[in-house]
């Protein structure tokens, strides 16, 4: 009986999940960055003058986010 429910629960839960992702809900944690801050580190990590540490200093954030944004995931 337990199995059965347990069934129906990954069943409704997952059918709510996909219903969300057609209606454009964004999934997981919030980006820690907005679009205009990455905008800029990059800009800042193309000119060459600060280095990684410095630039996710400035933003309160770990050198590797700031490394992402070269290689362009998570955006």
């Amino acid at each position: 009986m337990a199995e059965f429910e347990r069934e129906l629960i990954k069943a409704r839960t997952s059918e709510g999940r996909a219903r969300a992702r057609r209606e454009g809900v964004r999934m997981g944690r919030p980006p820690i960055l907005t679009t205009h801050q990455k905008d800029e580190a990059r800009g800042r990590l193309v000119k060459g003058k600060e280095s990684l540490g410095a630039i996710a200093r400035s933003y309160n954030v770990s050198r590797w986010t700031i490394q992402r944004l070269l290689v362009g995931r998570r955006e």
